[in-house]
């Protein structure tokens, strides 16, 4: 049988934290007197924080800028995720069936390591993974596709055998870019956001693993 991996987005796909990102987002960003409204929150949500402070600021940042404000808000976040981060409806079921089923996984994020650890450790799914990925320290966020070749490379799979999850257009583009097929779940974007997916849920309690299957063809099904 052909292995098959599924590489897993994480903030807003296996982990709610919008708010947790919100939150400290508002509070970092007003030290510097930056201000963020819900709406511009929603358009950089699953951006790394360099491309982030671009869209906010209207230029690429400073070294020091990304460094001090990006600490700041990181410190913020695990604070406040520790306290209110849990899993996204129907995770931690579509995570065993996965598993059950012979799939290989990963996680591969644009956040910090420290994050990546701190809620797949808070939702008890780190054993679920093969590989946690993080393209925190990456020349470029999503869209590029390194991220998730990253993720296939490390699991010893081909783009051909693998599916993406995400739930942001440059997540969907990302994916795409890497020659994986990606499955969108309409989260935190609207259905018509995510439109260039191969396939785009509500959320993950419509997954199922032969809805993963089918994905990839008869030929990898198993």
């Amino acid at each position: 049988m052909i292995e098959r991996a599924v590489v897993w987005d994480l903030d807003g796909v296996l982990a709610d934290t919008a708010e947790a990102h919100f939150r400290s987002w508002v509070t970092a960003l007003a030290q510097w007197e930056i201000p963020l409204d819900r709406t511009t929150f929603d358009r950089v949500f699953g951006m790394n924080n360099r491309d982030t402070l671009t869209t906010l600021l209207g230029r690429p940042p400073e070294p020091p800028e990304v460094l001090a404000i990006s600490g700041r808000k990181e410190y913020l976040f695990r604070l406040e995720a520790q306290r209110t981060a849990r899993p996204m409806p129907g995770a931690l079921r579509v995570l065993g069936e996965l598993e059950e089923a012979g799939w290989l996984q990963a996680v591969a994020s644009s956040a910090p390591q420290a994050n990546i650890d701190l809620l797949v450790d808070k939702l008890g799914i780190r054993h679920r993974f093969g590989a946690v990925v993080s393209g925190a320290e990456l020349p470029a966020g999503k869209p590029d596709p390194t991220l998730f070749s990253m993720a296939v490379r490390r699991l010893g799979v081909t783009p051909e055998s693998s599916v993406v999850v995400e739930d942001s257009p440059a997540g969907v583009e990302a994916a795409r870019r890497a020659g994986i097929k990606c499955v969108a779940v309409a989260t935190t974007r609207p259905r018509a956001a995510l439109a260039e997916a191969n396939l785009v849920l509500d959320d993950l309690t419509e997954a199922t693993a032969e809805m993963f299957s089918g994905l990839l063809g008869q030929g990898l099904s198993g």
